[in-house]
């Protein structure tokens, strides 16, 4: 069964952009779609034919694999009591060939089929670092990698107080096989680190920037 997509929530200010998008007349027409590998994630091989851009005629018989591995979200925790920024670290195996293996990240979780997006961040915040959150503020959405895959990444800024530590212990799932360590940078060193492109995860990046952007205090300004 085909895994049920959400809308992505809008801000305002998105919603306007939307509105000035142009609305081109393109016609695309799917021939084909089967699935070429299905495990944890699939892989479907599509044939399709669409129109080009400017009235250029028609582009027939194109060929393309698209990854299916769901959506995801992510958050950068900040405990504004501490002013504190709250990170992880775990091996990634798609980062090993070209380093650092080792990688130290936004926390983020797959967000599981007809489940919320904040409901993935707040479930993910409790397996990997042992926070509760019911404060949390959406920053960006979008497609991770638009060319060949289908996966929307949510990202959002999650400020915490030092008493919403509550499994001081957390460290993922065991039945998952994970180990996360959670790895704390005050916010002046994060922003700094931010600022001299240290971080390899380019959701810590993204956030990181809106953080800079932020009121000192760290609350976020209103849209």
């Amino acid at each position: 069964m085909a895994t049920k997509k959400k809308a992505a929530p809008k801000r305002p200010a998105a919603k306007r952009a939307e509105a000035e998008r142009p609305k081109a007349e393109r016609k695309v027409d799917i021939t084909s779609k089967k699935t070429v590998f299905k495990g944890r994630y699939k892989i479907d091989e599509y044939v399709f034919d669409f129109d080009r851009a400017a009235g250029k005629g028609r582009l027939t018989d194109v060929t393309r694999l698209v990854f299916e591995r769901g959506d995801s979200a992510a958050a950068l925790i900040h405990d504004v009591e501490r002013d504190v920024i709250v990170l992880t670290e775990q091996f990634r195996i798609a980062t090993h060939d070209k380093g650092p293996g080792y990688i130290v990240e936004a926390m983020a979780g797959s967000v599981e089929e007809d489940e919320d997006p904040e409901d993935c961040i707040r479930r993910e915040m409790m397996e990997e670092v042992g926070y509760r959150t019911d404060k949390l503020t959406l920053v960006s959405n979008g497609y991770a990698s638009p060319g060949s895959s289908s996966e929307r990444i949510f990202l959002y800024y999650a400020p915490v107080k030092t008493e919403d530590l509550v499994d001081p212990k957390a460290s993922g799932l065991a039945a998952e096989k994970e180990d996360v360590r959670r790895v704390e940078f005050k916010r002046e060193d994060f922003l700094a680190r931010v600022d001299a492109a240290f971080f390899d995860d380019a959701k810590v990046m993204t956030l990181g920037f809106w953080l800079m952007a932020q009121p000192k205090q760290g609350a976020p300004r209103k849209r």
